[in-house]
């Protein structure tokens, strides 16, 4: 189960210390504009290496396609690319080979599968994720290239409950530990009509979306959780007219999709992320045999997801808008 969307489709592979990860985008229409720097930018974003509050395994992350496209465009067929890994230190994890590290997939793929890549966490390593990436920036391409100005604009809210971003992260990295926080998202311009009205409902599909990447606890939109503890006189969105004669709501509580759809308003939800499981710090676990162990784990590791964690976010929700958009212009004559 490595493929995500309906229309829109990324089936992606590759594990953290294996020879590359890449993917093929299927669904993608014919003639939009590839513009491989803005693919490579957003690459860039997530990558490793890139200052004292992420990893230092140094991954140029340059992505090559293979297929779909010609003289600068799509072609309307599998768009195929890999990502090759060059700075892979698969010597760090020798002493994990038979631990199961604390709050890891390290059981569950044993139990799942029999064995498992203990390198890096092989697929369920968060590397997997620059293929999702490159599929959002390709997402984004399209989008634009219908003429749609939708903007989607992601950041962190806070970290370990705290605003002060990079000192929180850093004060984590110094101990050894590690911290979580919250990503918030805005998307403008959807116009209203989008998404399904059931089991597909456009939040529904945000939300699978975000709680597929690794370390994300939860996901809340509009309101949220917040709106628990509210009336819904406190809470309705009333619906009136603005100058141009367009629909729109006075208040935006139900963060611009009602009843699975998209309303036409700004989109805004919030994605929880747990700290990072690998800590620097001795703990005590059990190995494949069953024995209590103390396991020091080594190596390069984020002690905070969320500075990477933010053009995912953005990729993520730029393939389910494309996915939407294309399943909508099936949805009347």
């Amino acid at each position: 189960m490595n493929t995500f969307g309906t229309l829109f489709r990324l089936t992606c592979f590759g594990e953290s210390h294996g020879e590359a990860l890449g993917g093929v985008i299927d669904g993608c229409p014919a003639g939009v504009l590839m513009d491989e720097a803005f693919v490579q930018a957003q690459l860039d974003r997530r990558r490793p290496g890139q200052s004292a509050l992420t990893t230092a395994r140094n991954e140029a992350d340059k992505v090559q396609f293979l297929s779909g496209i010609f003289e600068g465009k799509t072609t309307g067929t599998p768009i195929g690319f890999v990502i090759y890994n060059t700075n892979q230190h698969s010597s760090d994890y020798a002493n994990v080979k038979d631990a199961f590290r604390p709050s890891h997939a390290d059981f569950t793929y044993t139990t799942k599968y029999g064995f498992r890549d203990y390198r890096g966490g092989g697929r369920s390593s968060a590397r997997e994720t620059a293929c999702r990436v490159v599929a959002g920036a390709v997402a984004q391409l399209m989008l634009k290239q219908v003429g749609l100005d939708i903007t989607i604009q992601a950041q962190i809210a806070e970290v370990g409950g705290s605003t002060q971003i990079e000192e929180t992260i850093l004060a984590a990295k110094a101990a050894g530990d590690t911290v979580g926080g919250i990503i918030a998202c805005t998307i403008t311009g959807v116009p209203a009509g989008w998404g399904e009205p059931v089991f597909d409902k456009l939040h529904a599909k945000l939300g699978a979306a975000m709680l597929s990447i690794n370390a994300a606890k939860g996901f809340d939109y509009g309101m949220g959780f917040d709106g628990v503890s509210k009336r819904g006189s406190q809470v309705n969105d009333i619906f009136t007219t603005n100058q141009q004669g367009q629909v729109v709501t006075q208040t935006n509580f139900s963060g611009g999709i009602q009843g699975g759809i998209s309303n036409g308003m700004p989109i805004y939800f919030r994605v929880a992320f747990k700290p990072v499981a690998t800590l620097l710090q001795p703990q005590q676990t059990v190995n494949a045999q069953g024995e209590s162990i103390t396991l020091q784990v080594k190596g390069r590791h984020d002690a905070c997801v969320l500075p990477r964690a933010v053009p995912i976010v953005e990729s993520m929700a730029a393939m389910v808008l494309a996915d939407a958009y294309l399943l909508q212009r099936n949805s009347k004559l």
